[in-house]
């Protein structure tokens, strides 16, 4: 069917290499690295790493606009992490999602400061944005 995932983002694995899959859900971390932009996909079920690479420019474009809770709809295909990449505290952390197609669903208004309360923000960021 043509739905809006066909798996959630808790529930990819080795099983799943190789296959095509759908995932939505809403962007928890976005990194840049090594001209690669990966971004950590959360919904109800876990998180799963979608990596986004030049070879396809549109989504890759299109992933470089991409910030925190926006939420995204991406369909790619299931690899193996790199040796050495792996995440053994996340059930997902042996793979990794090659996004080939990106829809923003719904682009976020990302607030003035990280909602991260380990990060410290000027007193100042806080008065103008209370």
């Amino acid at each position: 069917g043509t739905g809006m995932r066909s798996h959630y983002c808790g529930g990819i694995n080795e099983s799943h290499i190789d296959q095509e899959v759908t995932l939505c859900g809403w962007v928890h971390r976005r990194r840049d690295h090594g001209g690669v932009i990966f971004l950590d996909l959360r919904d109800r079920d876990g998180i799963s790493q979608v990596v986004f690479d030049p070879d396809t420019p549109e989504s890759f474009n299109l992933a470089e606009k991409v910030r925190s809770e926006f939420v995204i709809q991406v369909t790619g295909r299931v690899r193996r992490r790199p040796a050495g990449t792996e995440n053994a505290n996340m059930p997902t952390g042996q793979v990794e999602l090659l996004g080939k197609q990106l829809s923003i669903l719904n682009a976020a208004a990302t607030p003035p400061f990280p909602l991260d309360e380990h990060v410290d923000v000027g007193e100042d960021v806080r008065l103008k944005y209370r």
